[in-house]
């Protein structure tokens, strides 16, 4: 395990460029040192850790084999069941699966993933009151929620974004369309 991260490495870890790892580092944001007789820089893995958990950067990005946690909960399993075999094939997931608002509950505190694809009609509870009950819990605030529905009217829509909900997409949606939506939550590509 790497130790000691030049502003190279770390601007690879937050997908940024190299100045702007070392405007971070110049205005306090991230802490380091600097090399004597150098201008070259080193930030300590602690330092990194804590600046990725205050930004909400997810700290798997240190380890870029690691593959990234996707949740997905529906009550439809023929969606979710799709929904896993896409993501699972792209490579950068470990996917795993829930059917009603309170197994999603459970798997999310228990698996705590990176990216929850929440449908909003689950029989036993809304996905609002999830997604509510997700962000009291402190453990998960790093948890990106994603709302699929095909039957929520824009003004509903507005009203879980408003209440912590990270982004919605309207079903029947494209794999394509989904996928990005994955990667922007996560800041790839």
């Amino acid at each position: 395990m790497k130790e000691v991260y030049t502003t190279g490495e770390v601007a690879k870890i937050c997908n940024v460029t190299i100045r702007t790892v070392i405007k971070w580092f110049e205005s306090g944001k991230l802490t380091g040192y600097k090399i004597p007789g150098s201008r070259d820089r080193r930030i300590p893995r602690g330092n990194l850790l804590r600046f990725l958990e205050q930004y909400q950067i997810p700290v798997t990005s240190l380890d870029p084999g690691k593959k990234r946690k996707l949740l997905i909960v529906d009550d439809e399993k023929g969606i979710v069941e799709i929904l896993k075999e896409y993501f699972e094939g792209l490579g950068l997931f470990n996917v795993q699966m829930a059917h009603t608002g309170y197994e999603g509950g459970v798997a999310t505190a228990q698996f705590r993933p990176e990216v929850l694809l929440l449908d909003y009609n689950l029989g036993d509870i809304d996905g609002l009151g999830v997604a509510q009950a997700i962000r009291r819990n402190p453990d998960l605030k790093g948890t990106r929620i994603l709302v699929m529905s095909g039957y929520l009217k824009d003004s509903d829509v507005k009203h879980i974004l408003a209440e912590g909900v990270d982004d919605f997409i309207r079903k029947p949606f494209k794999m394509e369309e989904i996928r990005e939506k994955v990667y922007k939550l996560l800041g790839i590509a």
